[in-house]
């Protein structure tokens, strides 16, 4: 396994920078932000560190040439918007640029691209089923074509009124997940495992670990903190009882996570993913929020 990092931390960095910056900390690789050029509609999003849309020949030669130069591998491409949006327009744009993300994978011979599948969050998940087919159908082909994996990150995006009540990602549990592989049995669409989705569900994450490992094509370092006290004046359909925290901080048992996940032979990027709002006020408590992720999660790794 290598120990990465996902880019979106810093927007303001070039790739070369976080390739320095993941050497000099320590990390093997980063999960690069492709998003398309222009504004974010969201926390870490809208984040571009490699812009699919204008990658040449030269540009691929250059990140190769970074990537050998600093030893940091790139585990992924990442892009993560909602396919399923209500709005036919956005969906379109959201497939169209996931299909340029898959080219530009290949073209810089990275296995491995994630992305969420998406939802109507007014929906249920029968009722849109056949739609998500008929979208993720030429996607999958595209990238099986192109030799590319897909890793579905199983966030629920669900964090206020209008997520309620689905969220915008239909693959956040195993009944989801059978169904979702059972639509596509081929080896092209897998998972970018996130266990910190899963405490906040009350899901076994080990457990899904033992089920589902085999297609597990990245994985995303992340913790969740509960609290107790906002469930007892909220309830579990309430909102703003969970806290996403940098790995060691919340409740994920990372030694158990860590035992599971090498029993499943497991050799891909583990990429720690910082969503922890007290490491967010400068540029060096966010720098450190990696550095103290990495002087964790090492005694992991052998």
């Amino acid at each position: 396994m290598k120990l990465g990092y996902v880019t979106a931390l810093f927007p303001e960095w070039t790739l070369e920078e976080h390739l320095s910056f993941a050497a000099r900390t320590g990390y093997q690789c980063v999960e690069v932000m492709c998003w398309p050029v222009g504004k974010a509609e969201r926390r870490y999003a809208g984040v571009t560190h490699i812009d699919v849309a204008t990658l040449s020949e030269a540009r691929i030669r250059s990140i190769q040439r970074s990537c050998i130069a600093t030893g940091v591998s790139i585990s992924g491409l990442g892009y993560y918007p909602n396919p399923l949006d209500p709005d036919p327009q956005v969906r379109a744009d959201a497939a169209q640029h996931i299909i340029k993300v898959i080219e530009a994978a290949a073209a810089l011979q990275i296995g491995v691209v994630n992305t969420f599948i998406g939802r109507d969050p007014s929906r249920m998940v029968d009722d849109q089923w056949q739609e998500m087919l008929d979208l993720w159908g030429p996607i999958v082909d595209f990238a099986s074509k192109h030799q590319v994996k897909i890793g579905i990150e199983n966030c629920p995006m669900l964090f206020s009124r209008d997520e309620w009540p689905g969220g915008k990602n239909l693959a956040t549990t195993p009944a989801i997940w059978r169904k979702l592989f059972n639509s596509f049995p081929g080896r092209t669409l897998g998972l970018n495992f996130d266990p910190s989705h899963l405490v906040f569900q009350h899901i076994d994450y080990l457990r899904c670990i033992r089920e589902f490992g085999e297609r597990f094509y990245h994985v995303h370092a992340k913790d969740t903190r509960i609290d107790p006290d906002r469930i007892y004046e909220v309830g579990s359909m309430g909102l703003k009882w969970y806290t996403p925290k940098i790995p060691g901080l919340g409740d994920v048992q990372w030694g158990r996570f860590f035992s599971e996940l090498t029993d499943t032979g497991y050799q891909g990027a583990v990429c720690v993913e910082v969503e922890d709002r007290v490491f967010e006020a400068t540029l060096e408590s966010r720098k450190q929020s990696l550095v103290q992720s990495y002087r964790y999660l090492h005694q992991f790794f052998a």
